[in-house]
């Protein structure tokens, strides 16, 4: 992850609510395991059907680089289909790579330390809304493909949809807190204009299902939105939202949807 959430140490506990926020050195390995729960059979399926497609046996592995890659987590996934090695600005998240058995060097995303041509595919998530230049990146992705350039996942917050309709509001400080750290909070809807900007032409999709909350999970949900939220926001609206939120878990009707998108692209092909 070439830049994450910036997250606060303020931990506000209200008298019957449940903590706004997660401890700092839990907070971001936590929610990429839950984005690959998520996601991890559509970025599996992307591979089978799009990239391995007609192909037949294969005699190797694909090579392939994770650009972002954080602690190694979705490498680990997609080993079984991919000889992957990953590159993060983060020396912490490289570490943490290279713990768990993953190769991983530190590197920045808008000058990849690899020669033009040195992988079958490259490809990143949840990376480009943290990029001030996402063609810059592409471009130098690009690069150092021999084949394949692929964005596994960028979210589109800016089309979040939450219910009940009260929660508009959540969708409203999310958005303006994650412009305030700096991100793209509508960079899903830009991927197949920002792969062109490279000279290439994806296909774009967005991925299926969402997240439809109940008491299971509806805390771990809470607690990956308020850190951005509260650069925005005080208590006192934080906590007219949690009630809203903690009724609706409770009686099944809490929704939260963010389209996420995915663009795959192959050089050299229209």
């Amino acid at each position: 992850m070439f830049r994450s959430p910036r997250v606060t140490e303020n931990v506000f506990r209200p008298h019957g609510l449940t903590p706004l926020m997660p401890s700092p050195s839990s907070a971001t390995v936590e929610q990429l395991e839950r984005q690959r729960s998520w996601l991890g059979e559509s970025w599996t399926w992307l591979l089978q059907s799009k990239v391995f497609s007609g192909r037949g046996v294969l005699d190797r592995l694909p090579s392939a680089l994770d650009v972002g890659c954080g602690p190694g987590l979705v490498m680990d996934l997609l080993s079984p289909y991919l000889n992957v090695e990953g590159v993060d600005i983060d020396m912490d998240a490289v570490m943490s790579s290279n713990a768990r058995g993953q190769k991983a060097q530190v590197g920045r995303a808008e000058e990849l330390p690899f020669g033009d041509a040195s992988f079958d595919i490259v490809y990143c998530s949840f990376l480009l809304l943290w990029m001030p230049d996402p063609v810059k990146v592409l471009n130098e992705m690009k690069r150092v493909s021999r084949d394949w350039v692929i964005c596994l996942a960028e979210p589109d917050h800016c089309g979040r949809v939450s219910y009940p309709a009260e929660l508009a509001a959540l969708d409203d400080l999310f958005v303006k807190g994650l412009r305030k750290q700096g991100a793209d909070p509508g960079m899903g809807r830009k991927l197949q204009s920002a792969f062109a900007g490279c000279g290439l032409r994806p296909q774009v999709g967005v991925h299926p299902g969402m997240w439809n909350g109940g008491c299971a999970g509806a805390e771990d949900e809470w607690r990956s939105l308020v850190p951005v939220c509260r650069e925005v926001a005080g208590d006192a609206a934080l906590i007219k939202i949690k009630r809203v939120w903690d009724e609706a878990a409770g009686n099944g009707s809490l929704v939260q949807y963010t389209p996420t998108f995915y663009a795959i692209a192959r050089k050299g092909r229209d």
